[in-house]
């Protein structure tokens, strides 16, 4: 795997996320309660932080869960919360090694269609359905990965020329187009909610 991304806004930290699926998994687990570029800069940070320049799943379970911790609470935190944010990726990591021998890519390089990629993507921990969507649709529309099916398991995720998630970015105009939709949403579903009386 070596793309050229442009999730996190950042060289450094988009390009450790074109070359290794591990730091692309972490970032999209990362996404949630933060901005998107803050969540996609995690790996990056992460990788320093252990004096690396690139993520092994191995690594990040050899570590203390404390030590791990207190690497993502850092001034300045990975995540907002990072020391729940450190167990769930060391959970999946731990995952990882157990089913794929610490190899993330397995998780996609034999797979039969998008529906069993999906199926694959949702057994991680800290992957539900939409979160497993939003990844296929990343994996197919700009990794290169397109099982048969793979649009279809993807959802709305997966529609050609839509702007819904990270799978769309590919720069700032794009970013900003993903997040005016995610805004949008947002206020049309808070819209549609009873008024308390």
């Amino acid at each position: 795997m070596d793309v050229t991304l442009h999730l996190a806004q950042d060289p450094e930290a988009d390009a450790l996320l074109g070359r290794s699926p591990l730091a692309a998994l972490i970032g999209m687990l990362l996404d949630q309660q933060i901005p998107m570029e803050w969540a996609f800069k995690g790996p990056a940070t992460i990788a320093r932080r252990m004096g690396t320049d690139d993520l092994d799943a191995h690594e990040i379970v050899a570590f203390e869960p404390e030590t791990f911790a207190r690497l993502l609470s850092d001034k300045p935190a990975v995540h907002r919360y990072p020391g729940s944010m450190a167990k769930r990726i060391q959970q999946l990591c731990q995952y990882l090694v157990e089913h794929y021998a610490g190899d993330p890519e397995a998780l996609w390089r034999d797979v039969g269609s998008g529906r069993e990629l999906l199926e694959r993507l949702q057994g991680l921990p800290g992957f539900g359905k939409q979160k497993a969507q939003i990844f296929l649709a990343l994996l197919g529309k700009q990794l290169g990965v397109r099982p048969e099916g793979w649009r279809e398991a993807a959802g709305s995720y997966g529609d050609p020329g839509s702007f819904r998630s990270v799978a769309d970015i590919t720069g700032p105009d794009s970013l900003a187009q993903v997040r005016a939709y995610k805004q949008e949403t947002k206020a049309a579903a808070k819209a549609a909610k009873p008024a308390k009386g």
